[in-house]
């Protein structure tokens, strides 16, 4: 690692290598290329500056994936602001929260949303960004640009927001070192080469597609087939033409359904990674019966990047496990009160490293209690670790749902149903979904004498949940299982409920 930790410094000195290669190409088109970098990033740097963004300020975007999105979160890296990204699909009512939590000092979101938007925010300016790269954002752009700053390793380089169990979203406090180690780690691990071409089918709000995604071919200095969203037939459409593919296994079960999926489509093909989600195990072998691909798995958090992952080279790629720890990453399995179990038994993952992000963003005592005093990220995921290190995922600790590759935290869920009229109760709950690998389903009981509907309840939360986190089946019924503790048996609704979507 260089004195300046700045990421984008690196990213910068890769594109100076790279010349007037495409960055990212859409449609056939370079619609950047890495002799563009400097200069645009650098006036997009000054014109955040110019709009009040300072070092150490928040910069909250929420606007749609387009080439702009991607120079708009470079330009920030450069500016030293910390960057907030926000999923497309939150509510207002959602959105209010998160302004009132991060404080922004400069907020970009899509046109349409301005009015809206604006009625939320208390500081800071608003300017928009459009799919078509038009926007406040990009008016008046400065001739001059801004310099990239030298960052210290520990200056934040971004906030992720992640569902909290409480139904309160935790802003993960990510920094330069964070992104940095772990992006020069997973460049070497997955054998990342100038020329490579990834194929981008991920939103640019997350982990998987901003940083694991975008930081490897930036580092490489790589081509990217930018896809706006995700038509199979058009994917499979690029495969003579590039070398990689990183997916959720949504995407993968749904490339291996489409009739254009064959070992000819993919024989240029070197590396397809999956990830934000476990994969089946059954997927991976319709996968490679089909292409003759084995499919990497690889497994992280928003918390902590990529923890462990698969070989590329030099050893089996094992399908149900997510591979061993990152070389610079440590982990263990404990068991209750943080004691380390014995190789092969299931127990809570903890991890170490240079990934492991700063804290929670003003929430101290949040960070205090999902963190050892030794350092040790206390993940909540349930795994065993094989005596050779590889670790496979077993279940998950806290009652997290992940639908298509997004984390989905019952609780939210349920305040929001408990909320409604004629609700006594409600369990919010994921079982087994054939394209979503898991779907949210709301178990809910009336209260006395009160006539509740699924579609009474679907209406009534739509406008305050992200459409990603509203239950796709709502089932009304008596009472809910408990122990005899009184405790709501989710467990046992899993399994009563486990074949609503086959």
């Amino acid at each position: 690692m260089s004195d300046n930790a700045n990421i984008f410094a690196h990213f910068l000195a890769a594109a100076q290598r790279a010349g007037p290669k495409p960055f990212l190409i859409e449609g056939g088109v370079t619609a950047l290329s890495y002799a563009d970098l400097d200069r645009r990033t650098g006036q997009l740097a000054a014109r955040l500056r110019a709009l009040g963004g300072q070092v150490g300020d928040r910069i909250v975007v929420q606007v749609e994936k387009s080439p702009e999105n991607v120079l708009l979160y470079l330009a920030a890296l450069r500016a030293g602001l910390v960057y907030v990204p926000l999923n497309t699909a939150y509510t207002s009512a959602e959105l209010a929260y998160f302004l009132g939590n991060a404080e922004p000092s400069v907020v970009v979101c899509r046109p349409a949303d301005e009015a809206a938007v604006g009625g939320l925010l208390e500081s800071g300016k608003l300017v928009t960004l459009g799919t078509d790269g038009t926007g406040s954002l990009l008016d008046d752009l400065p001739e001059s640009e801004l310099a990239a700053e030298q960052r210290a390793p520990s200056d934040l380089a971004a906030i992720l927001y992640t569902s909290g169990t409480t139904g309160r979203s935790k802003g993960a406090m990510l920094t330069h070192a964070n992104l940095l180690s772990n992006a020069l780690t997973l460049k070497d691990l997955w054998g990342w080469q100038s020329h490579d071409v990834l194929i981008h089918i991920l939103p640019i709000y997350h982990v998987h597609g901003l940083f694991v995604a975008l930081h490897g071919a930036l580092l490489s200095g790589a081509s990217v087939l930018f896809h706006r969203g995700f038509d199979p037939a058009a994917v499979i459409g690029d495969f003579y033409r590039a070398s990689l593919l990183m997916g959720v296994p949504t995407h993968y079960g749904r490339l291996t359904s489409a009739p254009e999926l064959t070992r000819e489509a993919c024989s240029k093909m070197r590396l397809f990674i999956s990830g934000s989600a476990p994969l089946l195990a059954e997927a991976h072998e319709r996968f490679e019966e089909k292409t003759g691909q084995r499919i990497l798995e690889r497994y992280g958090m928003t918390e902590t990047g990529m923890i462990t992952s698969n070989p590329y080279v030099g050893g089996e790629r094992v399908a149900g496990t997510v591979g061993y720890p990152l070389p610079d990453v440590e982990v263990r399995i404990c068991g209750e009160g943080g004691a380390p179990v014995a190789a092969g038994e299931p127990g809570v993952l903890e991890v170490s490293g240079p990934n492991v992000f700063a804290g929670y963003w003003r929430m101290p005592e949040k960070t205090a209690e999902e963190m050892r005093p030794d350092g040790f990220f206390i993940t909540g995921d349930v795994a065993t670790q094989a005596p050779d290190g590889r670790v496979t995922l077993v279940g998950r600790a806290k009652d997290l749902i992940i639908a298509g590759g997004l984390n989905v935290y019952p609780k939210e869920i349920e305040e929001a149903i408990d909320a409604l009229e004629g609700v006594e109760e409600s369990a919010v709950i994921g079982v087994p979904h054939p394209d979503m690998g898991e779907g949210v389903v709301a178990v809910v009981v009336a209260d006395k004498g009160a006539a509740i509907s699924e579609e009474g309840i679907l209406g009534a939360i739509s406008g305050q949940l992200a459409r990603f986190k509203q239950p796709r089946r709502v089932l009304v019924v008596d009472a809910l299982p408990r122990n005899a503790m009184g405790k709501v048996q989710k467990a046992a609704l899993r399994e009563q409920y486990k074949g609503l979507f086959a």
